[in-house]
């Protein structure tokens, strides 16, 4: 397999919280996620992951996931555990029982690009720090929130020791590679996402400019 194609999900069914700005476009009805899991479980080349830790991961996420026999990994926001609407730590827990993998989505769910030493310090140290103590096991994959990154957010990932870092760059992404671009699965999107993903990669105009604009995020 060359290529793979991370999608990622936030809140499925109904939201038990208030809806801060834009999330109401990339929170999913039960229906359509489930639709989408069962195009995902027919093919190889497909991770699923999701951000944010809401409450809905095991909710709704896990029993769906575990009826089609997938796992996924959870990038959780260690500064909402237990607040409403959120995971607690026992749902942590049930998660990574359950065989998924746990992930750290920073402390504050904040940009990562531009913020000083000491707070970055607490999105990636101290917010591991908080995840681990739950799970009782490494979290070694971290997904920068609103895919906010540069050079220097990356060279204190790498320096953090993280095995995989995730954005949200869209397109494929190489299983081996340590920078993994992800795709957002949206309200209305269907089981034909996947085949639009391949489509566009495989328009040369497009994966030239796609491959500028990641070289520009990376470099500056």
């Amino acid at each position: 397999m060359n290529r793979l194609i991370n999608l990622t999900f936030h809140g499925v069914g109904t939201a038990t919280r208030r809806l801060e700005q834009g999330e109401d476009d990339v929170w999913v009805s039960s229906e359509q996620f489930r639709a989408m899991l069962d195009s995902a479980a027919v093919r190889q080349d497909i991770r699923i992951s999701f951000d944010d830790g809401n409450a809905s991961d095991v909710d709704e996420a896990l029993p769906a996931l575990r009826d089609r026999g997938l796992s996924a990994t959870f990038f959780v926001v260690a500064g909402r555990v237990g607040t409403s609407g959120f995971l607690d730590a026992s749902g942590i827990r049930e998660l990574a029982d359950a065989g998924m993998t746990i992930g750290c989505h920073g402390m504050r769910h904040q940009p990562w690009r531009k913020l000083d030493d000491a707070t970055l310090h607490n999105e990636l140290v101290e917010a591991r720090r908080v995840l681990e103590a739950i799970v009782d096991r490494p979290v070694t994959q971290a997904a920068c929130p609103f895919g906010s990154y540069d050079r220097h957010v990356l060279s204190t990932l790498r320096r953090c020791a993280y095995v995989n870092v995730y954005t949200s760059d869209r397109g494929t992404a190489r299983p081996r590679d340590w920078l993994q671009a992800r795709n957002t699965v949206r309200r209305g999107d269907n089981g034909t996402l996947v085949e639009h993903i391949l489509a566009a990669e495989r328009g040369r105009y497009h994966a030239v400019r796609h491959k500028a604009r990641l070289a520009l995020k990376r470099w500056r």
